[in-house]
C-alpha cells in the first residue's frame, strides 16, 4: 500500500488543521494528541504485523535490560 499523505488522511478522519490565534496552546496540544492517536489507529489498522513486530522488540529489549538478576 502507498502511503497516505495527510490531506488524504485528514479526509478519511475528519481532521481538519487547528486555527491560530486566540485559541491557547493546551487546545493545540489535545488537538495533536487527538491526531497522533488517530493517525495510529489507523496504521495499526493497515498493517497490523508491522506493529506487532515493534511491540514485540520493544518487549524484548526491555525485558532483557531491566531482568531483575
Amino acid at each position: 500500500m502507498a502511503t497516505a499523505h495527510y490531506s488524504e488522511f485528514a479526509e478519511r478522519t475528519g481532521a481538519r488543521p487547528p486555527a491560530f490565534g486566540g485559541d491557547d496552546q493546551l487546545a493545540h496540544g489535545l488537538d495533536a494528541c487527538d491526531a497522533a492517536t488517530t493517525f495510529f489507529r489507523e496504521y495499526a489498522r493497515e498493517r497490523p504485523e508491522v506493529v506487532a513486530l515493534w511491540a514485540f522488540g520493544i518487549g524484548f529489549v526491555l525485558g532483557w535490560k531491566l531482568k531483575p538478576w
